[in-house]
């Protein structure tokens, strides 16, 4: 048994909508060519599509997404991560490629509710209004990097580094406030 916790412990909010950190979930960053056909092979044995730029893409419970040219986010049950980790290194040991187990440094939030777009719409500068399903984006939740996208209906979700997980959820607690909807 892990004696890992996680940032916040699944602490959650109630407004206009619910936000709630995650609780433990693994993270994989993995930084090669994403045009690789080693690449291709070790995802499609571990069931997972090479997502498109700014693609993120769910198969029975695990998420990979685009993050960059050379980078893709691989979110799976935290007690996967390290075999996961270990699986797809020795698959691209042939590669220029960095695999590594990130879930230690980073939290993931999910904010649920018909008007969830607003809270995120309040702390960045992208368009979350037309954000599609499918697609992630990079950017920031006031003045710390984030990731986000529709994870379902009325739902968001967003990962932020673990360092800054108390101030991003003091952010969506208070954008998520009872009467401070926009519309």
């Amino acid at each position: 048994m892990s004696d890992a916790v996680s940032a916040l412990q699944g602490e959650t909010h109630e407004g206009f909508v619910t936000v709630a950190e995650d609780g433990l979930m693994g993270m994989i960053t993995i930084r090669c060519d994403l045009g690789s056909k080693a690449l291709a092979k070790a995802l499609k044995a571990e069931g997972l599509p090479v997502p498109g730029p700014r693609q993120i893409e769910t198969v029975e419970g695990r998420s990979i997404a685009w993050m960059s040219p050379d980078e893709l986010l691989l979110i799976c049950p935290h007690a996967e991560a390290p075999a996961l980790t270990e699986r797809l290194s020795a698959a691209l040991s042939g590669e220029h490629a960095l695999i590594v187990n990130v879930s230690d440094a980073r939290a993931m939030f999910t904010i649920r509710g018909a008007k969830a777009d607003q809270v995120v719409m309040k702390l960045s500068p992208a368009d979350v209004a037309t954000l599609p399903a499918g697609e992630i984006r990079r950017s920031r939740t006031a003045q710390v990097a984030a990731a986000f996208w529709r994870s379902g209906e009325d739902e968001i979700s967003l990962v932020s580094f673990r360092s800054v997980a108390g101030y991003v959820i003091g952010l969506l607690e208070v954008s998520a406030r009872k009467g401070s909807e926009l519309f």
